[in-house]
């Protein structure tokens, strides 16, 4: 909610987390020039009853996705975080887990990262290779591709 009434992405905790996880201030995170950020939704879907964001409504995607992403190009390097945006953009079936495992299959152009939520900090303690080999591999080509 706290993005969505300040109207810029991951202006939260989980982009906090996010940006120390490219290993980038938000400086360059929010710099359009180098980064661009296409949410799922281009809206904010709510809350389901047990106060966890909605799914973000397909009509976003099947609207908007593909000609945000045409219009971008031939990027260098895509991001592509959590398990509905691994979904529509890798096709992804194996949840999570699994895709974020898959990393060097993407790799260097493509990582999939779980959500950067807070709700994924047991997921965090419980997939230590995320930290130790998927993320300092990720840094190295976010400054790369930034330089």
């Amino acid at each position: 909610m706290r993005v969505h009434a300040s109207g810029k992405p991951f202006d939260d905790r989980s982009g906090d987390r996010l940006r120390d996880w490219l290993g980038i201030g938000s400086g360059a995170f929010y710099d359009r020039a180098k980064i661009a950020i296409v949410p799922m939704a281009f809206c904010f879907p709510g809350y389901d009853a047990k106060g966890a964001d909605l799914a973000p409504p397909k009509v976003c995607g099947a609207t908007w996705h593909d000609r945000v992403m045409q219009q971008l190009g031939d990027v260098p390097l895509t991001v592509i975080v959590g398990d509905y945006a691994q979904r529509y953009h890798l096709g992804a079936k194996t949840g999570v887990t699994a895709t974020v495992q898959g990393w060097r299959d993407y790799a260097p152009r493509v990582y999939p990262l779980p959500h950067p939520s807070w709700r994924n900090t047991g997921w965090l303690k419980k997939n230590p290779w995320f930290a130790d080999e998927l993320l300092p591999d990720l840094r190295a080509q976010v400054k790369d591709v930034l330089r």
